[in-house]
């Protein structure tokens, strides 16, 4: 799995590659100018050279006249050319000088050897030839004509020497011409070198920066968007392994955990829905019912009773009377049908009736146990197990004989609907302020069709003349009336079902055997 990048590591790499494109920048134009300034630097100081060169040549050739005339006779200007010689080495003297102060310069032009050589060669030349003049006649200041003729030589080398210092100047400038060209072509290639870099850099700042910061927001902005529109099964997908995806992890499970809910609560609506017009039907019926009942049991008894009558009148028939058996059997048939129908009808009373009941704190686990160990002697459950898992027992406020019928129907109908050999569990247990009682069986289970149903009046699903249809629905009244609630679940057909009562606890005080009319928490 790669590793998660925090965006101050980003940030830190960005500022980084941004200082790079600023060094780099910096470097290049700091390069190009230093270069400028040494340029002008050195031509500033091989310039100052030059007054000082065509001052020493002046002097020279002040020399040259001096010398000229004197071999020509004139005495004046053979007592001057003691003064010019003088001022000769005087101008050289300012030349080395500048000379100098120049070494300690490092420009392009800053090579002055030919030029120190070419002073010093100069500088000998009129060493020689103060040396003669002096040697000639010390007393007299005035050289004379052998004396003049002997440093003609010197002056004529001294003269080239001097006329040769600005042709070193030139020939260096010839040089430098050569050399800049050189080093503004490799500064030129430097600088586009330097800014196509410096683009690269900040297009890759740019990228980074989209992919970062501004696409993960656009991200985040759409999804929330998205989310808050009610499109619940919306993702956010950032692959930035940074906060932002951190955030948007955050988002989709926040978003899951909604939808999470919204589904929870749809199915809650969904569920108190069916019960609030299950509710409504139930009383519909219990009114039905009670008006149908009262009309029915009468005639119901008539018909008994003149079935019973008619039995009466019937001599014991001979065992060879077809007719007389014939007759007798229907009779028997009508008489156990009608009373079988005054039972509905009683259990159509019983659902319908609005009666006051007493109720008081009840011990679930006890009760449960009770109806178990009846159930257990019955003939046709034999093999079959009911197991009561054991823990504390939890109080309810309940009428233990409606409670009993709860309980009594809910084992009778797991009992048969499980095989043989089958088993039904029942617990109970405390849940926050309820009280939680489930009947789990391994029987034939239900399908959506049947749990949809199961407690609507008059609905089943055992075989023509097994039941009535009435049991869960009246199951489903009694648990309303206490305040309480009853879910059906299974897995489908063949794998089992599992019934959950929930009853509010009972209360510790003297309220706990309070009469309380049947109904009335239906009614409120």
């Amino acid at each position: 799995m790669a590793r998660r990048r925090k965006i101050r590591e980003k940030l830190l790499l960005g500022g980084m590659l941004v200082a790079a494109v600023v060094a780099l920048l910096s470097a290049s134009g700091f390069l190009g100018i230093y270069s400028y300034r040494n340029l002008v630097r050195g031509l500033s100081c091989r310039s100052a050279e030059l007054p000082h060169a065509s001052r020493l040549a002046d002097r020279v050739a002040a020399v040259r006249l001096a010398h000229a005339r004197a071999c020509a006779g004139d005495r004046n200007a053979a007592s001057e050319f003691r003064a010019y010689l003088a001022a000769a080495v005087a101008a050289l003297d300012g030349y080395r000088a500048e000379l100098a102060a120049g070494d300690v310069d490092d420009e392009p032009l800053a090579d002055r050897s030919r030029e120190h050589d070419t002073a010093r060669r100069i500088a000998a030349c009129l060493t020689e030839i103060d040396a003669l003049v002096r040697t000639a006649d010390p007393a007299d200041p005035t050289p004379d004509r052998d004396t003049l003729v002997a440093v003609g030589p010197e002056l004529d080398a001294l003269a080239v020497l001097t006329a040769a210092l600005p042709s070193f100047l030139q020939e260096r400038l010839h040089e430098l011409s050569r050399e800049v060209r050189t080093r503004y072509r490799s500064l030129i290639a430097t600088t586009w070198a330097s800014a196509i870099s410096a683009v690269v850099l900040l297009a890759t700042i740019g990228a980074l920066t989209y992919r970062w910061v501004f696409r993960p927001l656009r991200l985040l902005g759409h999804g929330s968007r998205r989310v808050a529109a009610g499109d619940f099964g919306y993702r956010i997908r950032l692959d930035s392994r940074d906060e932002m995806a951190e955030l948007a992890d955050a988002l989709n499970d926040m978003t899951q955990r909604f939808e999470e809910i919204r589904d929870d609560l749809d199915r809650q609506v969904q569920l108190r829905t069916r019960e609030v017009v299950r509710g409504e039907q139930l009383a519909s019926v219990g009114f039905l019912a009670a008006g149908v009942a009262h009309e029915i049991n009468n005639p119901l008894a008539s018909i008994a009773m003149c079935a019973e009558s008619l039995e009466s009148r019937l001599a014991p028939a001979d065992a060879a009377d077809q007719e007389a058996q014939v007759t007798r059997r229907y009779l028997e048939l009508i008489q156990t049908e009608a009373f079988r129908c005054k039972g509905i009808t009683e259990k159509l009373l019983d659902f319908s009736r609005l009666g006051e009941r007493r109720r008081q704190a009840t011990a679930l686990a006890a009760l449960v146990a009770d109806v178990a160990e009846m159930l257990r002697h019955v003939g046709r459950f034999k093999g079959r197990t009911i197991e009561i898992e054991p823990g504390q027992d939890v109080l309810v406020m309940a009428n233990p004989q409606e409670l009993k019928q709860v309980v009594l129907n809910l084992l009778v109908n797991a009992l048969d609907s499980v095989e043989d050999a089958g088993r039904v569990v029942v617990a109970a247990r405390r849940s926050g302020g309820e009280a939680i009682l489930t009947f789990t069986d391994d029987g034939c289970g239900m399908d959506e069709e049947v749990l949809e149903h199961l407690f609507e009046p008059f609905f089943t699903r055992r075989k023509s003349g097994q039941g009535t249809g009435l049991g869960l629905s009246i199951v489903h009244r009694i648990v309303t009336d206490h305040g309480g609630r009853i879910e059906a679940t299974s897995a489908g057909p063949g794998r089992g079902a599992t019934f959950r009562i929930s009853l509010p606890l009972a209360a510790v005080g003297p309220v706990a055997d309070a009469a309380i009319p049947r109904g009335a928490d239906q009614a409120a």
